[in-house]
This record gives structure tokens, C-alpha cells and sequence, in this order.
């Protein structure tokens, strides 16, 4: 029993000491830009091992010489909630649960009819907003595990503590992806309109906001149908998307 209880301290310990870490961290954050993230390293050793090159393209520029289009598109597309929530938008977060798992009922169903090959496997939902993405992006692997995702929202809550909406939105746009290798405004205005992140269009921005959920995939595509039609609708969300 005693050694039982020494275990669970021990545990005990090495959570409470990560949780400062993160706090630390994060609160350098408030004065230095971070040089990279859990997710571009990992995406670094990928590339690198599989490929035997990196191709990588990154710059660091200040909100200030982020376009305002940029900004908008990215709340209107991925989080329109952004400057009102605490970092997290509970609602959004339920009405994604409920539909992952009328999603996994449903191809449950097919399974046991026979007919699990006849349809798609059902859409994972995420529900996250731009602070819990960055949480996940700068801390944590990729893997879909409750105990991950309780430590993303214990560090959305901090993030939301310790930063302010427009600090936690410049890292964002600073190191989210757009395309292998590809990660940033700046990088992505480069990529693909062959000028800086401030001088991005209206529509630029929009056709940039539509990568975001599938970059790699997207970079393939961007004259299709699809992203011209996403682009359209964020293009006019964009109005109403309220800047921090």
C-alpha cells in the first residue's frame, strides 16, 4: 500500500511540474516569439526521414505586417467566435460530439448490416478553436486520446490566461500550416501568391483560409471547384469577423 501511495506522489509530482513548465513557457510567450512547435518538429523529422531533404519555409513577422484580410478570413473560417470565447466554445464542442457520434452509429449500423464497405468511414469532427489548435500545434503529438485531450484544454485555458486574444492569434497565424513545409503567413503568402503576408487580397486570404483543416491536401488542389466555392463564403463571413 505504501509503495502504491509513493507512486501516485510521484505521479502527482511530475504532473504538477509539467503544468509549470507549460505556464512558463507560455508566459515567455507574452515577450518571446517561439521559434518552432511540437508539430513543426515532428513534421521536421518526417520530411527529413522519408524524403532525405526539408523543404521548409518559415518567417516570423509581427501582427502589425499580417494583412487585417488574413486575420478575417482565418476567424470567419475557423473560429468566428474567437474574440467573445474563453478558448473554448463549449457549444461548438458538443454539437461536434453529438455529430461524431451519430457518425460512428451510423456506420456501426452499416457494419452490422453487411454494408460497412458501401460508405465512407465516418468524418471526425473537431470543434476546436483557433486557441485549441495552438495549444495542440506548440505542446502536443497528434494522437486522439481523452488524456491528450484533456491536457489541450487545461493549456487553452492558459494560453487564454497568460496571453491576450491578439498575441494568442499572431503566434497562430505565425506558425499554423499551410502546405508541407510551408508553415506561417509570411511563408504562405510567398508559396502561393509570390508577395508578403501583408499585402494579401480579400480573396487571397480567403482561398488561404479554405487550406487550413487539410493543407497538404489543399496545396494540391487550389484551383478546384471546392476551394473556389469555400473561398466565396468565407469571403463573405469576412465583414462580420471581429479583429482582436
Amino acid at each position: 500500500m505504501r509503495a502504491l501511495l509513493r507512486w501516485l506522489a510521484l505521479c502527482a509530482c511530475a504532473f504538477i511540474a509539467l503544468q509549470l513548465f507549460f505556464v512558463l513557457r507560455i508566459a515567455a510567450m507574452a515577450v518571446l516569439d517561439p521559434q518552432s512547435t511540437a508539430f513543426e518538429r515532428s513534421e521536421a523529422w518526417r520530411v527529413l526521414t522519408t524524403r532525405g531533404a526539408l523543404p521548409w519555409r518559415q518567417q516570423w513577422v509581427p501582427y502589425e505586417r499580417i494583412s487585417d484580410h488574413l486575420k478575417r478570413a482565418v476567424i470567419a473560417s475557423e473560429d468566428d467566435g474567437y474574440v467573445q470565447h474563453d478558448g473554448v466554445d463549449w457549444d461548438a464542442l458538443e454539437k461536434a460530439w453529438q455529430k461524431n457520434t451519430r457518425a460512428e452509429e451510423q456506420a456501426a449500423r452499416r457494419a452490422a448490416t453487411g454494408r460497412a464497405g458501401m460508405a465512407p468511414a465516418p468524418k471526425v469532427v473537431g470543434g476546436s478553436t483557433i486557441t485549441q489548435q495552438l495549444a495542440k500545434n506548440l505542446f502536443l503529438s497528434g494522437e486522439r486520446t481523452l488524456l491528450r485531450k484533456g491536457q489541450e484544454l487545461v493549456l487553452t485555458l492558459l494560453l487564454e490566461a497568460l496571453l491576450d486574444k491578439r498575441r494568442i492569434l499572431e503566434i497562430y497565424l505565425n506558425h499554423v500550416e499551410w502546405g508541407e513545409g510551408v508553415f506561417g503567413a509570411q511563408a504562405a503568402a510567398e508559396r502561393y501568391f509570390r508577395k508578403s503576408a501583408a499585402q494579401l487580397s480579400p480573396s487571397e486570404a480567403a482561398r488561404l483560409a479554405v487550406m487550413l483543416p487539410r493543407p497538404k491536401y489543399f496545396e494540391k488542389l487550389p484551383q478546384s471547384a471546392y476551394v473556389a466555392g469555400r473561398a466565396g463564403t468565407i469571403l463573405a463571413r469576412m465583414g462580420d469577423a471581429r479583429l482582436p
